[in-house]
């Protein structure tokens, strides 16, 4: 029986990366599948995806959107020497799937696959795909999504989620003890919190006697971050700030509200838990997709949303205080973004692929 191979291209930010190789590893412990990675110099799988034992092929390719001219042109010239870099790869490597996970690599690796009549499977963790799955969602095989509305972008698309690891499943609904919140924006931090929280922790603290802070404030941010609490006039026995989270499964389960960004991992991490939150979307997130991800939860019932020109102080407070004042609300928005959790994800991802390439056994035999 001839092994399965499957190529994997894209990445960059951890969004794209993690759930990756969450996909990665299901294809190879699962279904005795090589994996091989295509990805840029620029983007996180130059770490993880070797630590993780995988083999990674760089190409070189940028960015189209929201960039400077020369970048814009630097990266037209670049577009057909990574096509063509791809186009090697492939049929060296032989895959018969290739896995398309948005990122800059994504795009050249897919209309490869496409031009070699290779099965394609578009993954897309955000409601709405980034440029590189909408340029090819339309031709792939199939697609996994993480959103209902995100199907109409592509052919033979179904709602699998993001692959999570199983811990943030096995958080328990919080009952009773003191309130604590907890704050994020991924491992830079967002400047956005880091400002806006320390002018809002004052009121909530005197509101909330038992309540306790957690701010994750990025590796830059750690300092001026806990300088504007004392500034305020709070001190670290109510709040903790640190630059990084080294434990999210266990800090998620200890908070009864999180206040944080609204990208697809993020999402994913909050729906598997089960906690309710108050979403702020990078304004400048590509597509405004994160945005459009907080919208799903929010006409979901799963959460609350406030955009980054309508943080004040006053409608931060005002959003928290309504949920970490009440229980009952806290527990409904936990039980409706659970609604919104997939459990078996990696596994189901990794079954298309498998999927795509039987069919392609069969056509070719």
């Amino acid at each position: 029986m001839i092994a399965l191979r499957v190529l994997i291209a894209g990445g960059g930010t951890g969004g794209h990366v993690i759930p990756a190789l969450a996909i990665a590893r299901e294809l190879r412990d699962t279904h005795g599948a090589q994996v091989r990675f295509v990805g840029t110099a620029r983007g996180l799988e130059t770490k993880l995806v070797p630590e993780a034992g995988f083999e990674l092929e760089m190409i070189q390719v940028g960015q189209l959107k929201n960039v400077s001219l020369r970048t814009r042109l630097r990266t037209t010239v670049d577009l057909p020497l990574g096509l063509q870099r791809c186009v090697r790869l492939l049929r060296e490597f032989r895959p018969q799937v290739v896995v398309g996970v948005g990122g800059y690599a994504s795009g050249p690796a897919m209309l490869a696959a496409l031009l070699l009549r290779v099965p394609t499977l578009a993954f897309e963790p955000n409601a709405v795909p980034g440029l590189a799955n909408r340029l090819v969602g339309r031709r792939v095989s199939a697609a996994a999504v993480n959103f209902d509305r995100t199907r109409s972008y592509f052919r033979n698309a179904r709602v699998t989620g993001i692959p999570v690891r199983q811990e943030f499943f096995k958080v328990e609904p919080k009952s009773g003890g003191p309130l604590r919140l907890l704050a994020f924006g991924g491992s830079q931090g967002a400047r956005v919190l880091n400002e806006s929280l320390p002018r809002m922790a004052g009121a909530l603290l005197a509101r909330f006697p038992d309540l306790t802070i957690v701010h994750q404030a990025g590796g830059r941010h750690g300092e001026s971050t806990a300088a504007a609490y004392r500034e305020a006039g709070i001190f670290a026995e109510r709040v903790c700030v640190t630059p990084y989270l080294d434990k999210m499964v266990e800090e998620i389960a200890a908070a009864d509200v999180i206040f944080c960004r609204s990208g697809a991992s993020t999402v994913a991490e909050l729906a598997a838990a089960g906690r309710a939150s108050v979403l702020v979307p990078f304004a400048a997130a590509a597509d405004d997709h994160q945005r459009k991800n907080a919208e799903v939860l929010v006409e979901a019932g799963a959460a609350r949303m406030i955009l980054e020109a309508e943080l004040t102080a006053e409608r931060g407070v005002a959003e928290l205080e309504a949920l970490l004042g009440n229980p009952s609300a806290r527990r409904e928005m936990g039980a409706a973004v659970r609604t919104l959790a997939h459990p078996e994800a990696a596994a189901e991802i990794a079954g298309l692929c498998v999927g795509l390439s039987s069919e392609q056994r069969t056509r070719s035999g």
